[in-house]
C-alpha cells in the first residue's frame, strides 16, 4: 500500500526514492481512538502529525472550564500546536482524536533532521501548514454574524465529511451553541 504522506507531499513537490525513503522511516504510524488525546494543555506540542485517516479536533478550555472545539483536521492535513511546536513553549489548546484516527508522527528532533536530509521539506510542509490556516480562518469567518441554524447549516454543507464523522458534543462546542439547541435545530432542519 502506498504510503499517505508520500503520495500527498507528491501532489507539491517531486520526490526521490532516497528522500521517500528517508520520509516514510522519520514518521511514525500511530492509532488513537475517539476521545483520545495526542498532546495535553500545558505542555509542549513536541510532535507534528500527518492525519492517515479520521478526525482531530483543536480543543482549549474556555473561562469556564468548559471543553471548546476550535477546530477540526482531517485526511490529508498536518497538525500540531504550531506556536509551542516552534517556540517550544507550553499550548492552552490540546489535541483530540474526534473519531478513530491513524495519523503519522515525527517528534521535532527528529523533523529538523530529516530538514537536513531534504532540505526542500521544511518550506514545503511550511506552505502546506500556511495554507491550511488561510483555510481555517476563511471557514471560521464564514460562522461570524450567523445564527446558530445558519452556522450548523454552514458547517454541514462546508464540512460535511466531518459532519457525518464527530459527536454532536463536539459539532456544538465548534459551533458555539450547546448540544440541547443543535438537537433542536436538527429536528428543524430535517422536518
Amino acid at each position: 500500500m502506498p504510503n499517505k504522506l508520500i503520495s500527498y507531499l507528491k501532489l507539491y513537490h517531486q520526490i526521490s526514492a532516497a528522500e521517500e525513503q528517508y520520509i516514510v522511516e522519520a514518521f511514525n504510524p500511530k492509532m488513537f481512538k475517539e476521545g483520545e488525546a495526542l498532546s495535553q494543555p500545558g505542555s509542549i506540542s513536541k510532535e507534528l502529525f500527518f492525519i492517515v485517516d479520521g478526525v482531530l479536533r483543536i480543543v482549549i478550555r474556555n473561562e469556564k472550564g468548559n471543553e471548546v472545539t476550535h477546530y477540526f483536521l482531517k485526511e490529508n492535513q498536518f497538525c500540531t500546536i504550531l506556536n509551542s511546536f516552534h517556540k517550544q513553549i507550553p499550548a492552552e489548546e490540546c489535541i483530540q482524536a474526534a473519531c478513530n484516527c491513524e495519523v503519522l508522527g515525527i517528534n521535532r528532533t527528529a523533523l529538523l533532521k530529516l530538514y537536513e536530509q531534504v532540505p526542500y521539506l521544511k518550506t514545503l510542509i511550511d506552505q502546506i501548514t500556511q495554507q491550511a490556516l488561510i483555510d481555517k480562518i476563511n471557514i471560521r469567518n464564514t460562522y461570524l454574524g450567523q445564527d446558530s441554524a445558519n452556522r450548523y447549516r454552514l458547517f454541514v454543507a462546508r464540512q460535511a465529511d466531518i459532519a457525518l464523522r464527530v459527536s454532536l458534543t463536539d459539532v456544538a462546542s465548534y459551533l458555539g451553541i450547546t448540544p440541547q439547541s443543535l438537537s433542536r435545530i436538527r429536528r428543524q432542519i430535517s422536518r
